[in-house]
């Protein structure tokens, strides 16, 4: 798999603006816990196919920058939510299913 290039330039105008890999980390995992942690009976959401969905939640974190300590608690509460999903929920990364 190889990123789009609409994604690495993306990359590249994070990179260029200043933006911490940091944030660009909690951006990622806030942005999935989010879709993760939304109600059952909500609307099934289409896949994340490109770094633009999380573009909002990266210009958020740096409006309002969280505390050091949120990355760590970030990456437990996705693994705590990883492992509530029914094993039917849980796909590849590299998965085509809707």
């Amino acid at each position: 798999m190889r990123a789009s290039a609409s994604d690495q330039w993306l990359a590249r105008r994070f990179h260029d603006d200043g933006v911490p890999l940091h944030v660009v980390e909690a951006a990622l995992l806030l942005g999935s816990l989010r879709r993760l942690m939304r109600p059952a009976d909500a609307p099934r959401l289409s896949p994340i196919r490109s770094l633009a969905y999380f573009r909002p939640v990266i210009d958020e974190l740096r409006a309002h920058p969280a505390p050091e300590s949120y990355l760590d608690y970030l990456r437990l509460k996705l693994r705590q939510a990883a492992v509530a999903l029914p094993a039917t929920v849980q796909k590849s990364t590299f998965s085509d299913d809707h």
